[in-house]
């Protein structure tokens, strides 16, 4: 055995049991699993006892022996001493000093708080009363929006047009490869999984209609918005969250600039714009690739999917898909800026700010189209 290694020796004399610490009681020594795990199980043995009970008097400590002794020794030594002083211990006086420092810091733990009944319904009040504010914040958005609107069909001159037309391109051009790629995908996997179903009937051609209802009409707008929620969203709520972190919105209040004209307006409305066409794109890059896998694999020609296609969709579908991918981009656009307003001054709090603004976005975005699929389940089918 390693001399340095941590250990106690017992010795019974005619004035009782000693027990004698030799090795180094420091860190490096303690933390070492192979020299710990026996001389814890030996501890716990020979003097362990509840916190505040007193020391047996026939138990002798001698401590003179040990090599090296830090605070996390004398911390195991007053911890198996159930924080009382032993009745015989013989030690130098440095280690007597050491651990008369290790009793006066060492508290005792808490005892374990009993939850109440009414724990919950604070909870539940809590979260419900947050919710609420939140509703409150972003009601106030749109009506500021409304305003800003108003205030920009007046004066158009003082419109930030600059910052509209940035906007546009890094929300919408910068999108497109990712949508159409997603797009692709999705309306390839949607074909496969279609035919396999339709081939036991014998109703190849009805993959027309429902790839073309589905992607049109459903998932070609949702799909967009998800994917510009997470893209579009979390960059918005960053990029304001920044501006709180520098404390550039406080120059701006303080030099009289609207943030809503500024900073709210401009992206929401070119989300608005943005995202229609972004839709209309994506659902292009999905029946692309399930009129791709319905010929691969039904034999369905693409004349025939082009030709079929207008008259198994109508335009209803595609004035719907549109309306609803405008209010999709509105509302990404005002959950973002809703919480980059709200951003703390530190990293932490933006950190949050950003994650809540992708998964509220994207909760609203399928809140919202299963309200329009109630409301307008007539329409167009």
């Amino acid at each position: 055995m390693d001399p340095a290694t941590p250990r106690l020796e017992t010795q019974q004399t005619p004035e009782g049991l000693t027990l004698r610490a030799l090795g180094a009681w420091t860190a490096a020594g303690l933390t070492n699993p192979p020299a710990w795990e026996p001389l814890a199980a030996q501890l716990h043995t020979l003097a362990a006892r509840p916190a505040g009970a007193s020391a047996p008097a026939s138990v002798r400590w001698d401590l003179q022996q040990i090599d090296r002794l830090d605070y996390l020794g004398a911390q195991v030594l007053w911890s198996s001493w159930g924080q009382d002083w032993p009745a015989q211990l013989e030690s130098d006086p440095e280690q007597r000093a050491m651990l008369e420092t290790v009793a006066r810091l060492t508290c005792s733990p808490l005892p374990p708080r009993r939850a109440d009944w009414t724990e919950p319904l604070v909870v539940l009040g809590g979260r419900l009363l947050a919710l609420l504010d939140h509703a409150k914040g972003l009601v106030r958005l749109i009506g500021q929006l409304l305003l800003d609107i108003i205030r920009l069909a007046r004066r158009p001159r003082q419109g930030p047009w600059r910052d509209l037309s940035g906007h546009l391109y890094h929300m919408g051009a910068t999108a497109l490869p990712i949508t159409a790629l997603v797009g692709f995908l999705i309306g390839v996997v949607l074909a496969y999984l279609i035919s396999q179903q339709l081939r036991q009937f014998g109703a190849d051609a009805f993959i027309v209609n429902i790839l073309g209802i589905s992607l049109i009409r459903e998932l070609g707008p949702v799909l967009a918005a998800i994917l510009i929620a997470g893209r579009t969203g979390s960059a918005i709520t960053a990029q304001i969250g920044v501006m709180r972190v520098t404390e550039e919105l406080d120059a701006m209040r303080v030099m009289g600039i609207a943030r809503g004209f500024r900073l709210v307006m401009p992206r929401a409305l070119a989300l608005a714009v943005v995202l229609p066409l972004i839709s209309v794109w994506t659902t292009i890059a999905a029946l692309l690739g399930g009129m791709l896998a319905a010929n691969v694999s039904m034999g369905v020609t693409s004349s025939f999917f082009i030709n079929a296609l207008p008259a198994a969709v109508g335009v209803a579908n595609l004035t719907l898909a549109t309306a609803k991918s405008v209010v999709f981009g509105l509302l990404i656009a005002l959950v973002g800026c809703h919480y980059g307003l709200r951003v703390k001054p530190n990293t932490e709090s933006l950190g949050q700010g950003t994650t809540a603004s992708v998964v509220t976005s994207i909760t609203v975005v399928i809140l919202v189209d299963a309200l329009f699929a109630v409301l307008f389940k007539n329409v167009g089918i």
